[in-house]
Formats: C-alpha cells, structure tokens, sequence
C-alpha cells in the first residue's frame, strides 16, 4: 500500500531536480553548431546606399564582430551605446545587418542614436540571417582571419561579457597568423 504512494513522491523528486537544473543554465549560451564551422557567406544591399553591397567577402583575413539587430529590438537600443564604445575606444571592425526592420526607421534610428558600424547590410526579409542560425536580435559572432565562427553570443552585449569573453578571444585571434 506505501509503495503506491512512493511513486508519484519519486516522480514529483525527479521533476524538481530537473527544473532546478533547469533554472541554474545561462539563456544566454544557446549551443550554436556553427563554432569552429566557416561563417556562411552573405551579400546585401547597404542600409545607407542600396546600389552598394555589404559582403562577408571584404571582411577576409580579419577578425571581426558581426551584430545582428533592428530598431524594432529594444535589447539592440540597450546595447547601441555599447557597441559604439567598442568601436571607437577598443578598435573592433563590427559589421551589423538590419533585420527585419524599415529602411528608414534604421537610417533615422543611426542618425539619432550614432553608427558604430564599419559597414550594415539590409535584410529585411530574412535572407542571409537564417545561414546564421539567428532566432532573435542582438545577437553577435566573432569571426576569425579564416572566416571561422569562434563565438556566438544571443543577447547584448555588456562590459562584464567584453572583458570576460570578447576580449580575450579576440586579442587570442589577432595574435594568431
């Protein structure tokens, strides 16, 4: 009669111990089968000027960040100031695409708000980011001088997760030939 009783206990025990598992995880670290796989080539038209293109090609032999964002995010207005710094104080080529948004709300947005971009490709409809395994905005990819994929990171960025993580890889990578 006890051990009736016993079972669904053990089964409520295992439960709780997954969710509190579970609960303990980092969101932010969403496995990503694209490290150490080569970035997947893009090629769209310029937010600013769309007779002009914004290729992965022009980055080759470089270590850059690619940040994925749209005005429409506001984790992405969050991280701009951000972004803006590590451009102008540490030096780090970021190249951004516009997803999913207006072409003049972004313009207006970067004029308002300053542009800490080498260059922003437009892809409003989803074409290059879905190579990317992109599911949601910020998000941004390191890429080493090969064109390989050395770190994803889904969220903003902060100064904690620069100096932490970025950082360090990034002066590992520009030291590597």
């Amino acid at each position: 009669m006890k051990a009736r009783f016993l079972i669904p206990f053990f089964i409520f025990i295992g439960l709780a111990l997954l969710l509190g598992v579970g609960l303990t995880l980092n969101p932010r670290d969403v496995p990503s089968v694209l490290i150490n796989e080569k970035a997947p080539d893009f090629d769209l038209p310029d937010l600013f000027d769309p007779e002009r293109r914004v290729s992965s090609d022009t980055m080759k032999g470089k270590v850059w960040l690619l940040n994925v964002w749209g005005t429409w995010c506001p984790e992405c207005w969050r991280e701009h100031e951000f972004l803006k710094h590590l451009s102008k104080n540490e030096g780090v080529t970021l190249i951004g695409i516009d997803w999913r948004d207006e072409r003049e709300e972004a313009k207006a947005f970067l004029a308002k708000k300053g542009n800490p971009f080498a260059a922003v490709g437009f892809d409003p409809d989803s074409q290059a980011i879905m190579d990317w395994g992109v599911y949601g905005a910020p998000e941004t990819f390191v890429i080493d001088k090969q064109g390989m994929i050395r770190k994803k990171h889904t969220g903003p960025l902060y100064q904690q997760i620069w100096d932490q993580e970025f950082k360090p890889l990034l002066k590992q990578l520009e030291a590597e030939s």
